[in-house]
């Protein structure tokens, strides 16, 4: 599938205004599942029959977690059934944690975008994937993104990098690394979140949307 065609599928679900779930496969294709209402609970797991087949992903177990719909939010629940846990934004975490709109979701080597366009708690961040792949970024924007992505693009268990490993590798000041953070939290639609939630949202949607490529880094 084309990028054109990928994007094109990914608008199609965001004006429907319903959650859903992106992810690519083992050979990069683009996968979308919507999170309908009467679809829960949506099981994640290698067996060939999980809502979310991750066949190709041996960190992964058979039945991993789920994703329930719990009055009007969906939540990730992991009760401990698999052996190498589910990950929220790079962080391990056990029991239950309601999705919102943006969320990195780790299981094994995969990496899952949950995305809620009608969410009006993030109501910001929902162009998010379409300008992602549409808006140019300058020479230092790029290796500025490629520094923060670096460690997540190696382990899905990773966090970004710090501003100062960034600065490091580009050969630009922290103060110059945090100017050019702030410009793309803002082209983004990240400006809104906390300022915890920036760098892993900002990394989530670069690499799950296919702005940089395996060989950037």
């Amino acid at each position: 599938m084309s990028r054109a065609a990928e994007l094109k599928a990914q608008l199609e679900l965001e004006r429907r205004g319903e959650p859903f779930l992106l992810y690519r496969s083992a050979d990069g294709e683009q996968r979308l599942l919507e999170l309908a209402a009467d679809a829960s609970p949506v099981t994640i797991g290698r067996r060939g029959e999980a809502s979310v087949a991750l066949t190709w992903d041996s960190e992964v177990s058979r039945l991993h977690s789920t994703i329930e719909r719990i009055g009007e939010d969906w939540v990730l629940i992991d009760d401990g059934l698999s052996r190498n846990g589910s990950f929220v934004n790079g962080a391990r975490m056990l029991g239950r944690h309601r999705l919102e709109d943006g969320d990195r979701l780790c299981f094994g080597e995969t990496v899952v975008l949950y995305r809620d366009p009608g969410d009006g708690h993030s109501a910001a961040t929902a162009p998010l994937q379409a300008s992602a792949l549409t808006v140019p970024l300058t020479p230092t924007q790029r290796k500025v993104l490629i520094a923060l992505c670096r460690p997540v693009s190696e382990s899905a268990f990773a966090t970004p990098a710090t501003n100062r490993e960034i600065a490091e590798e580009v050969f630009l000041s922290v103060d110059a690394v945090k100017a050019q953070l702030r410009v793309l939290f803002d082209r983004f639609g990240l400006e809104a979140l906390p300022q915890n939630q920036k760098r892993a949202r900002l990394a989530a949607s670069t690499l799950v949307g296919g702005l940089l490529s395996p060989r950037d880094f």
